[in-house]
């Protein structure tokens, strides 16, 4: 209460490292609970990987986090801001969220679907002029995500993969504090998929402030700079926390509900079969020695 006796509303105390915070969510559509309790919290500079199996509500939690969802109970905060409490549309330039789902449609250029990100369009408006500023960062997201070639190239005739750059191109030219990645590697060939995953290990590493969230359902599909990671099945948290301590046999077997190894090499995860059938399989297979 103030010092008239009223009762007024504050926005939550959180320390200015703390960029996002979710506390509790749960999250109910048509009756069903698709978010049960999930709690976590991630500092500038961290790289959350999101994994479970399908339908875990691994999007969902990410459309939440991105704004475009509220939870149902429980509490999100976002850059000190909680969300119920604040406009939206004064966020979202500064919480990027990328998707393969993108829209595009027309044969936009790449240099021009990066132009959107100033707009926060599909399409570049009409009558609508990048300023010299805008042209510049262009220019920056292009060579940070190793696209200059390609800046005259235009959407249909790019890889899955350069759309994929594309993308998280066009998300950075708000400059955000947050980069949400929906699933970035799905649909990559091999080729494609490391040359996705040496960039963003670029990025983040030329932005060392930045927090990013990466959504995928395979261990080898997360960059060597995963530094967090949340295991999500029937939309509530297995376990949270620091990477080498969450991406672990049990804890990956019991979130998949299926028997795992999990290793890590050059500071990659893998994730093989049970090891006990891999092992009887190669003895069962091995030549008798003489004693």
């Amino acid at each position: 209460m103030n010092d008239e006796g009223e009762c007024t509303v504050t926005e939550p105390i959180i320390s200015p490292e703390v960029v996002l915070r979710a506390d509790r969510v749960d999250l109910v559509r048509d009756r069903r609970l698709l978010l049960d309790q999930v709690s976590f919290e991630v500092r500038a500079g961290q790289h959350w990987a999101l994994l479970g199996p399908n339908g875990a509500g691994k999007s969902t939690l990410l459309r939440l986090l991105a704004t475009y969802a509220h939870p149902t109970r429980g509490t999100v905060d976002i850059l000190g801001h909680r969300l119920g409490r604040v406009d939206v549309f004064t966020l979202r330039p500064l919480v990027a969220h990328v998707t393969a789902h993108h829209p595009l449609t027309s044969a936009r250029t790449v240099r021009e679907v990066l132009l959107t990100g100033v707009t926060g369009t599909i399409e570049i408006p009409q009558r609508w002029q990048p300023s010299e500023v805008d042209l510049g960062r262009a220019e920056a997201m292009l060579a940070l995500m190793g696209l200059t070639r390609l800046a005259g190239a235009r959407w249909p005739t790019l890889s899955q993969g350069e759309r994929g750059r594309t993308l998280i191109a066009r998300a950075l030219m708000s400059g955000p504090r947050i980069l949400l990645l929906d699933e970035p590697s799905a649909g990559l060939d091999i080729a494609g998929r490391e040359q996705l995953l040496a960039s963003i290990d670029d990025l983040r590493a030329r932005q060392p402030a930045l927090a990013t969230i990466l959504v995928t359902h395979h261990l080898e599909e997360l960059p060597a700079s995963t530094t967090h990671a949340l295991l999500l099945r029937d939309g509530r948290a297995v376990a949270a926390g620091p990477a080498d301590e969450v991406l672990v046999t049990d804890l990956v077997s019991a979130c998949f509900d299926y028997p795992v190894r999990v290793g890590r090499r050059g500071g990659r995860w893998t994730a093989t079969g049970p090891a006990d059938r891999a092992e009887q399989a190669g003895a069962a297979a091995a030549p008798h020695r003489a004693g």
